[in-house]
């Protein structure tokens, strides 16, 4: 019966895991519990691919605990009872450890199930999820577990599980492998952090390969041809979705353009180039803003430019007003100073408008009063002194000119006009 390479490597302990160190290093709290015995209920927080089932087996192992797993996307309650069933059985002498993989899939009531008995401890939860806990696990199971999260494989990790395969295939084919420089560094670095991924792309390598002799050439070409672009993580339902939008901003937020080139060819390798371009179109006005407006007309254009033109194409201007951005001068002193008259605004702060500021159509055909108003425009420098806030508000200050010479131009224009 065949069995996936990643399946068959599946490390059996602690120090064959890749990539956790910061859990499952010498020392690390998670390695101390297991080795301790007293394993707590937890969720494994983390991308796929990244050890959480295999953690979960090692665990079991090690603490002599029935193992029982489920898959919350096909799951039901009644899995849940079948499972309970066996408590205080032979089968089940020592209490039960259930691995419950995607519990983001359980709603409240299959999870509050769970609750008596991971609570009289005959029920070891060991839960897993892609998506952030603290938003899909409901607090009665949150409060009961110790949360860990598992991090994206960097690639010198994943060419450590790379080397392993190909010398267990090496010894299963009798073949020995001569991969092309680069082949293997590609595939560790394409894999996306899930060593699934990058085993299951070394076995299909192997497969495809046209031995020559006892030597196997695994070539560059074919490790780009096997290693799929879908290992990208730009999930539109995941935290790295929402991560990779933030880091693009974030870069170009902090005036670094190389960053910014990063992240916005993942979005688009990834296929994200809409979400991308409204991305781009709200950094313009947050954090470029009034430090270079003309910048907002600019990406708009560029965005409609990329939107016409689709992919590969696209590229070309989305990545010049990535940089563009990156480059400019930044300012939020707009956004801050109407979210600052919208906290006013929230809490009831205002009052009437100034008469002087009504509608002056309801003068002209009723009659009823002079309005007061002094047009700006028939004054020098158009600009004339009056009030504009209501009376409550009178006094108060939202906006505050920028360091950037743009707004310490307009500043210095304005201080000359309206000195007292």
């Amino acid at each position: 019966m065949y069995q996936p390479l990643a399946d068959l490597l599946r490390p059996t302990n602690l120090d064959e895991v890749y990539g956790q160190e910061h859990i499952l290093g010498k020392g690390a709290v998670l390695r101390r519990l297991i080795e301790s015995g007293k394993v707590p209920n937890m969720i494994f927080y983390g991308p796929s691919g990244t050890g959480k089932t295999t953690v979960a087996n090692i665990i079991a192992k090690q603490t002599n605990r029935t193992l029982y797993t489920l898959n919350a996307t096909t799951a039901s309650t009644s899995d849940i009872k079948n499972i309970v069933a066996q408590l205080d059985t032979f089968l089940a002498p020592n209490g039960v450890l259930l691995y419950l993989d995607e519990i983001q899939s359980f709603n409240k009531k299959q999870q509050q199930s769970l609750l008596e008995y991971i609570e009289n401890g005959k029920i070891t939860l060991i839960a897993s999820t892609t998506e952030n806990p603290y938003f899909y696990v409901f607090n009665a199971i949150l409060s009961r577990s110790t949360i860990f999260e598992f991090k994206q494989i960097d690639a010198k990790a994943a060419l450590q599980a790379i080397h392993r395969a190909v010398r267990h295939l090496e010894e299963r084919t009798g073949l020995t492998a001569q991969p092309e420089p680069g082949a293997l560094e590609y595939i560790a670095g394409a894999c996306g952090g899930d060593i699934r991924k990058a085993l299951n792309a070394v076995e299909v390598l192997f497969s495809a390969g046209v031995p020559e002799g006892e030597i196997l050439p695994l070539t560059l070409a074919d490790a780009k041809v096997v290693t799929q672009k879908s290992a990208l993580r730009a999930d539109r339902d995941g935290d790295n979705y929402y991560d990779l939008l933030s880091a693009l901003q974030k870069s170009i937020r902090g005036s670094d353009p190389d960053a910014a080139c990063h992240y916005l060819a993942r979005l688009l390798e990834a296929g994200q180039m809409q979400s991308a371009c409204r991305r781009l179109m709200v950094i313009a006005a947050e954090d470029v803003g009034l430090a270079f407006p003309q910048i907002i007309p600019i990406v708009n254009a560029a965005v409609d430019m990329a939107l016409k033109l689709g992919m590969p194409e696209a590229r070309i201007p989305l990545g010049d007003v990535a940089v563009l951005m990156a480059t400019s001068p930044k300012s939020n002193s707009g956004h801050i100073a109407l979210d600052a008259a919208l906290a006013d605004v929230r809490k009831g702060k205002g009052g009437d408008f100034p008469r002087h500021l009504q509608n002056v159509h309801a003068d002209t055909y009723t009659m009823e009063r002079e309005q007061g108003y002094l047009y700006p425009h028939d004054f020098p420098n158009h600009w004339v002194r009056q009030q504009y806030l209501p009376d409550a508000l009178v006094g108060t200050r939202y906006y505050d000119y920028g360091s950037n010479k743009l707004e310490q131009a307009a500043k210095a224009y304005w201080d000359a006009i309206k000195k007292p």
